[in-house]
């Protein structure tokens, strides 16, 4: 299955080669968020905030082909 994979923030800087932080990946049918965040070359310690099509999602939640996965790092402001 194809899942598109958005990268958000400083999370962006593991690929600099991909603009706006968009990847296009390949996985097995019924593999979790947290399993295609193995496959990636982030630190999972990063990752604070999980959107899969626009909705917050949990490491171990099946994905389907075509879902918009996003990644976000610790947000801060003031």
């Amino acid at each position: 299955m194809v899942l598109e994979v958005r990268l958000f923030a400083t999370l962006r800087n593991y690929f600099p080669d991909k603009p706006g932080g968009v990847l296009s990946m390949e996985a097995a049918e019924g593999s979790t968020i947290d399993e295609l965040i193995a496959r990636l070359p982030l630190n999972p310690d990063e990752i604070k905030i999980i959107m899969v099509n626009g909705v917050q999602a949990q490491p171990g939640q099946a994905l389907k082909s075509g879902d918009r996965v996003g990644l976000f790092p610790p947000v801060g402001g003031g």
